[in-house]
């Protein structure tokens, strides 16, 4: 029993090492992005396509992932995904050109989807069921811990050495995952006899989430009324509309199973980080950008600036997993959700003039929101499905993370644009946007709890 626990340790260690650089080179490159620009002679339009790229296919494509692992078994996704992010990022680190490393990127983004969701399966089936919130708190804590790494591993690589070495860090601690979950991770893994792929779900939700996202993220610069927004948005309604009836047509085949579709709980859970995301991303792209712009700080200080948030966020996920058993996964979420909602309203009430001191509080408030629900939300959401099909719901969870702070990063922005100048105007009302979509999420939140504690209470038939 001792020896297994060292070794379950090692193999949770492992792969919270494995989500650690997925997480990093989500915020690593940005800092590095000028110097790509210049390096390859192009454009910054260009060039952010190095993030948008493994953004872009990590968040379609980590459902389909979850989905491969849930079929074929774990072990095995996470060694095709970890090869391909491995393979790639040494590729991407030896690019003769702009158009390699996005390429790269991309295919390290599928590398990704297919690691993600196996880690997570692996982890909650690794760890007793009376320890699930434990499972949760490392996976979004070492998440957490990476993006907040991000700027100062990409700062250091860039401006010491090279930006390169951003991709070439990737190689070793993937092999080190890749050996540990080998020799240390042996699960009895119920996988899917039959192995068809629902490839027209798979085609018509990967369709709609590509134009939801280049649509939205492309708000900023085409506007709501432009003609290709509208385009993408309405391929986006015709791709996720026609899901549903396809995934019906596909039955036991179908990418999302129609238990997962019906499942209450998993619905509530997804419903709430769909909300709550929009205040998240908003502070992530809009707090360093008032950094920057009213406070004069350098890229790399307005990254080191996030810490108050992102550490928080880190440290209070890793302490998810005992709060998670002793409050109870439904109202540690409503705790969180309430956090985040709180840090919008106090971003809000910053005012132009202020300094670096006022960002602070709402840092540290919003960081105890993240680190208290997305691990608990992602946790109840997880274990509320059977066990053969938590790699899976995984993979949907942090779609509609990725959907959500994409869709508020839409709003938000419109908001911003309408109120420039002044900077601060737009500031203040975006994040009162945010609030009150927070709301929307906390109060699913407190729908959740108040079902659940019901449903507790209410006679049992007989």
């Amino acid at each position: 029993m001792e020896a297994g626990t060292r070794t379950n340790w090692t193999a949770l260690f492992a792969m919270g090492a494995a989500v650690f650089v997925i997480a990093n080179d989500f915020s690593a490159v940005n800092v590095a992005l000028p110097t790509m620009e210049s390096d390859f002679h192009t454009n910054i339009n260009t060039i952010q396509w190095v993030v948008n790229a493994y953004a872009l296919t990590f968040g379609v494509l980590i459902v389909t992932g979850g989905r491969l692992a849930d079929m074929f078994g774990r072990r095995v996704s996470f060694f095709v995904g970890a090869g391909i992010f491995a393979l790639m990022s040494a590729a991407g680190g030896a690019a003769p050109t702009e158009t390699w490393l996005i390429v790269t990127r991309a295919l390290m983004g599928v590398g990704g989807a297919l690691m993600w969701p196996a880690i997570l399966g692996m982890t909650y089936a690794i760890l007793p069921e009376d320890k699930a919130g434990l499972a949760g708190g490392l996976i979004i804590g070492a998440a957490g811990l990476g993006n907040a790494a991000g700027p100062l591993i990409g700062g250091v690589f860039t401006d010491l050495l090279t930006w390169r070495w951003i991709f070439f860090l990737n190689v070793p601690i993937a092999a080190f995952a890749v050996a540990v979950v080998w020799s240390s991770v042996h699960l009895d893994e119920v996988a899917d006899a039959d192995h068809k792929i629902d490839y027209a779900g798979v085609t018509a939700i990967s369709l709609g989430l590509v134009s939801l996202l280049i649509g939205l993220d492309q708000v900023d610069d085409w506007g709501w009324t432009d003609p290709r927004v509208l385009a993408m948005l309405a391929i986006a309604v015709i791709g996720v509309g026609s899901f549903l009836p396809l995934e019906r047509r596909a039955g036991r085949h179908a990418l999302i199973p129609s238990a997962v579709m019906r499942n209450r709980n998993f619905a509530g859970s997804c419903v709430a980080i769909l909300c709550m995301s929009a205040t998240f991303f908003a502070a992530l792209l809009y707090l360093p950008q008032f950094m920057e712009s009213q406070l004069g700080f350098s890229p790399l200080e307005s990254g080191l600036g996030m810490l108050p948030a992102l550490a928080t966020f880190a440290l209070v996920s890793f302490g998810a997993g005992p709060l998670y058993t002793r409050l109870g996964a439904k109202r540690l979420a409503v705790i969180g959700a309430g956090c985040m909602t709180a840090a919008a309203i106090l971003f809000s009430l910053v005012g132009g003039d202020a300094g670096y001191g006022a960002l602070v509080p709402g840092m540290v408030v919003l960081g105890i929101g993240i680190g208290s629900f997305y691990p608990t939300a992602t946790t109840a959401g997880v274990t509320s499905v059977d066990e053969s099909q938590t790699s899976l719901a995984g993979g949907i969870v942090y779609m509609f993370q990725i959907a959500g702070g994409s869709i508020g990063l839409g709003l938000t922005t419109t908001v911003f644009s309408a109120n420039m100048p002044p900077f601060i105007d737009g500031f203040q009302a975006g994040f009162r946007l945010d609030a009150a979509i927070a709301l929307v999420g906390l109060a699913v939140s407190v729908l959740f709890v108040g079902g659940a504690l019901l449903a507790r209470r209410a006679p049992a038939t007989t």
